[in-house]
């Protein structure tokens, strides 16, 4: 089942990988490049930033004259008996022009609340892009880390068949026990189980990652290093209050419930507009009279031009409604704005502690691989000469693989940990990403004792 769902995706995906490239990215950059084109997430946010970027020509048109004509072809089957002229049919064009001069401001501040949007909306487009980055910065490093831990779990396979073997000869010869052997047989079967997880887990991932890129994961590469971490939480803070894509939108939305605060109360004020207009009747030689000598014109013309005024007498306590619903959004707007940017404080100052912590971690599981292979070392030449029995090289070969583990989900997560404080600081978009320079995150599968075996792909 789960070969059929990828081929599926792979074929919603192949026209677009056949126009723009090879259907993989192997680099975290090109992970990016590819979901920022074509992630759904990403491109829905764009359309609905391009709807709301019209909310300003709309509000513009309310300043701006309207033009409106009309033509009509009537045919009288019915006229009354006591006219004197009764026209068998007419045509009738008329056009209106209406030039607004004053609305109490009502435009004026429209177009304000709908340009605060825009930058709402674009600032909102910025959060869903560092939002994005980070699943897939995520996701790209869970496969990486979830196939060197398969690959780790694979070797430990070899090497715990090696030394099956190896007992069983011993006990050949009588220099172990059966019970020897039953120990090594149930450490392999339980290393054969730690694989199959890993595995599982290793697809898991890959899934997630097609999920978010939109392409398979293959051969990928060890991400270079992220610029423009800060030095402590308060500088980490100072630019999450300056840049952060969330506070912004929400310092732009309260801007715009201000000016429709002013759009409310324009509904009180009167309004002014110069108007024309221009008539053309034609009777087409239809209007005769029944009067003798008597004759009709059969088309004539007029036009006018004056100013319309519209004074708001009683309204049934609208204007006052509109005003007061308004003032309690823009209350609540800033409300929220308060509130975005005490989470942005903690989430910022969390995020710098993670990424902290996660650089301890990866010293100590270094120091705990590198003490772990020195003590397999030892177990195993002690075990040769009989001071140790093959529990305790068991035993240490499963303490290194698992601090080999620890340090290859420290590498992942410290990287993880890092580009989650720069999208808290507001660096973490399209424009802010340089991937380059030397390596953060490189599984270290030291082999030493170990058997060389290729990398797990399944």
């Amino acid at each position: 089942m789960r070969k059929n769902s990828t081929k599926k995706t792979l074929a919603l995906v192949l026209p677009f990988w056949l126009l723009s490239g090879p259907l993989h990215a192997e680099t975290l950059g090109e992970a990016l490049q590819y979901a920022y084109r074509t992630n759904p997430s990403l491109t829905g946010a764009r359309a609905a930033l391009r709807a709301t970027d019209e909310g300003v020509p709309l509000a513009k048109a309310g300043a701006r004259p309207t033009l409106s004509a009309t033509v009509d072809y009537q045919e009288f089957l019915v006229r009354s008996a006591n006219s004197f002229a009764a026209p068998l049919r007419a045509t009738t064009a008329a056009a209106n022009l209406t030039m607004p001069i004053y609305q109490g401001g009502r435009v004026k501040y429209g177009i304000r609340s709908a340009e605060a949007r825009v930058f709402a909306g674009r600032a909102t487009l910025r959060a869903a892009e560092a939002d994005l980055f980070t699943a897939i910065v995520s996701v790209y490093l869970d496969v990486m880390r979830d196939n060197a831990i398969a690959e780790l779990n694979q070797r430990n396979v070899a090497v715990l068949s090696t030394n099956l073997a190896a007992t069983r000869d011993r006990f050949e010869v009588g220099d172990l026990t059966r019970t020897d052997i039953a120990q090594s047989e149930a450490r392999l079967q339980g290393a054969h189980s730690q694989l199959e997880l890993a595995l599982s887990q290793l697809d898991a991932s890959r899934e997630n990652y097609l999920r978010f890129v939109g392409l398979p994961a293959h051969n990928l590469q060890t991400p270079s290093s992220l610029p423009g971490l800060p030095d402590s939480a308060e500088a980490a803070v100072d630019t999450a209050l300056d840049s952060n894509p969330i506070l912004a939108a929400a310092k732009m939305e309260a801007d715009a419930a201000r000016s429709d605060i002013r759009v409310a109360e324009a509904s009180r004020l009167p309004q002014l507009a110069a108007i024309g207009s221009a008539n053309y009747n034609n009777y087409l030689g239809s209007l005769n009279s029944t009067i003798p000598g008597r004759a009709f014109q059969q088309s004539q013309r007029t036009a006018t031009i004056g100013l319309s005024a519209t004074i708001p007498i009683y309204q049934g306590g609208l204007p006052a409604a509109q005003v007061r619903r308004a003032q309690a959004v823009t209350s609540q707007a800033l409300e929220r704005m308060i509130l975005i940017e005490r989470q942005i404080v903690a989430e910022t100052r969390a995020a710098y502690s993670r990424y902290r912590a996660t650089q301890s971690v990866i010293r100590s599981a270094q120091a705990a691989v590198e003490a772990n292979e020195l003590a397999l070392e030892g177990v195993r030449a002690e075990n040769s000469i009989g001071s140790r029995n093959i529990l305790d090289v068991l035993n240490a070969e499963q303490e290194l693989l698992n601090s080999r583990v620890q340090l290859i989900t420290a590498e992942r997560d410290a990287y993880v940990a890092s580009f989650a404080l720069l999208a808290s600081m507001g660096k973490a978009e399209a424009a802010d990403l340089g991937l380059m320079g030397g390596d953060l995150f490189g599984p270290r599968l030291s082999s030493a004792n170990l058997p060389a075996t290729a990398m797990v792909q399944r």
